[in-house]
């Protein structure tokens, strides 16, 4: 009976969450690969956490809070968890996803699996828990690594000051070799000791990237051919970091993996051909650029969804194939 009274108090509990008139938070905390990213003279990496506002609707609010270059312990001592604690209320999520910062030596931000990393894991799940929260640990997602003999690198954050010279001659095979270890493994043990949720991103991520092989998922990631993207002249070979493309293709994965762990999240799940958005987190900035887009597509029906902001509405036919939704407050002029 008292299992039966449980079950029922957690069902209302979930289903409050989700009433029509109130807005239920999802919180992300983590690293580079899932950051706000900066957007000036027309920067191309993003974040996945950027992009997952992008499918979810409006009864769903992503406080994207993953920062560059933190692990699961600096983000902790720089003050960061308290920041999201402070905001955190009863049936928001918190997705918990750190490990490629935790994995490196410097001792601001190093811990080790099995020991320190699933303490700090530990921490955000009960501490989330005791504010009525509720955690959703993701493992750290995959490098593009298809090295044969695997790259040295000390610090992810370096990559950013690299050029495509700075990566030449590494031979690559057809297979992707993991590089985490024990870091993807010690967020699974975690979340079956505390009966967590969890979201494999690590497997979810690799997939992709065998999927594509090592030419395709090159387009994923911040790798660039000198001369062939203005905003990277010299090129690039950033195997960690997203670029729009990438960010949108993985967040739409974790999408689809929140929703199938969580059930209660699928009916507010959206898939939107094209974003819109001045923040950076759809595939364009500008309404026009997505017109375009969408008028060059051979799809019979494109949506285009615009987050927030005042638009000049644009002039289209009658029977035109692209539909305009207005999201998070976005209006017409």
């Amino acid at each position: 009976m008292k299992k039966l009274l449980a079950l029922a108090l957690t069902a209302l509990f979930v289903l409050t969450a989700f009433t029509p008139d109130k807005i239920t938070t999802i919180f992300i905390i983590g690293d580079s690969t899932a950051a706000n990213k900066d957007l000036s003279k027309g920067k191309l990496e993003r974040g996945w956490g950027m992009a997952l506002q992008c499918y979810f609707d409006d009864r769903i609010l992503v406080s994207n809070h993953a920062v560059n270059g933190r692990s699961s312990l600096s983000f902790i001592t720089e003050g960061r968890w308290d920041k999201v604690l402070s905001q955190l209320k009863p049936g928001d999520y918190v997705i918990i996803q750190f490990g490629h910062n935790d994995e490196k030596p410097q001792p601001a931000r190093h811990t080790e699996p099995g020991s320190t990393f699933d303490y700090n894991l530990s921490k955000y799940v009960r501490e989330t828990r005791e504010r009525g929260g509720i955690p959703v640990l993701m493992n750290c997602v995959a490098r593009r690594n298809f090295a044969k003999v695997t790259p040295k690198n000390d610090d992810d954050e370096k990559l950013r000051n690299t050029t495509f010279a700075d990566g030449a001659g590494v031979e690559e095979g057809d297979s992707l070799i993991d590089t985490h270890g024990l870091y993807r493994v010690a967020p699974r043990d975690v979340a079956q000791r505390m009966n967590c949720h969890f979201i494999d991103a690590n497997q979810i991520t690799s997939d992709l990237e065998q999927r594509l092989g090592k030419e395709e998922s090159k387009k994923l990631h911040m790798w660039y051919l000198p001369g062939t993207e203005p905003t990277e002249p010299n090129g690039k070979q950033d195997n960690t970091h997203y670029n729009i493309y990438g960010a949108h293709t993985v967040a739409r994965l974790l999408a689809d993996a929140l929703c199938a762990e969580i059930p209660v999240l699928a009916p507010y799940r959206c898939d939107a051909d094209f974003t819109v958005d001045q923040q950076g987190r759809g595939q364009f900035f500008s309404l026009a650029d997505a017109i375009d887009a969408a008028q060059a597509s051979s799809k019979d029906t494109v949506t285009i969804q615009i987050l927030g902001g005042e638009w000049e509405r644009p002039v289209l036919p009658k029977k035109s194939k692209i539909k305009l939704i207005l999201r998070q407050g976005a209006t017409w002029k």
